[in-house]
């Protein structure tokens, strides 16, 4: 079956950087557009960046110039290089992968990241 993976969150100082990767399984990778999204405590879950099969990419107002998202079909992985960090960064981050048909979408576990000092 189709499996998300996330990691390499943790605890990070203000400024800092770090990078997350989601690694796909069961699926062809290249065919979906991938996304990474966030939720903090009591807040909605938010979209911060996607990155389509044809590697287009967007992003949040609030993450532009500090993240890079990329994708490497290969290795089936999509990563989230972010840097300086900000403690409003603070949530638990999920990747998301979706063919553009229905129902083939899949959600990892997600990931927490933690900016403070």
């Amino acid at each position: 079956q189709v499996q998300l993976v996330e990691s390499g969150g943790g605890l990070v100082q203000p400024g800092g950087s770090l990078r997350l990767s989601c690694a796909g399984s069961g699926m062809t990778f290249s065919i979906y557009d991938m996304s990474w999204y966030r939720q903090a405590p009591g807040k909605q879950r938010e979209l911060v960046a996607v990155i389509s099969r044809r590697g287009n990419t967007k992003y949040a107002d609030s993450v532009k110039g500090r993240f890079t998202i990329s994708r490497d079909n290969a290795k089936t992985t999509m990563f989230l290089q972010m840097n300086s960090l900000k403690p409003e960064d603070t949530a638990v981050y999920t990747c998301n992968a979706d063919s553009g048909y229905q129902h083939d979408v899949y959600w990892g576990q997600g990931t927490q990241v933690t900016v403070s000092s």
